[in-house]
């Protein structure tokens, strides 16, 4: 499987609010280079960050990262042989 880097809207949702990545990496208790390398798109977050970080914005996980489920849809189809 390629490795691919998931497109996400963590800074537009956050600075909407008005939280730094130092308030958020504190909330979340990761830290803020981790936020900062999902958020520029320089680092994947595990599955448990991804949870983590849509529930700390009350979004889908997909309004976070919209490309990921359709990522994961079209990585499976492809390990299926699966059209679709």
């Amino acid at each position: 499987m390629r490795n691919l880097i998931y497109r996400n809207n963590i800074y537009e949702l956050r600075t909407g609010l008005g939280i730094s990545q130092d308030r958020m990496a504190g909330d979340l208790r990761i830290s803020r280079r981790s936020i900062s390398k999902i958020e520029c798109g320089e680092q994947n977050p595990s599955l448990e960050i991804v949870y983590r970080i849509s529930a700390y914005f009350d979004r889908n996980i997909t309004e976070v990262f919209p490309l990921l489920a359709e990522t994961h849809l079209a990585s499976y189809r492809e390990s299926t042989g699966e059209r679709s």
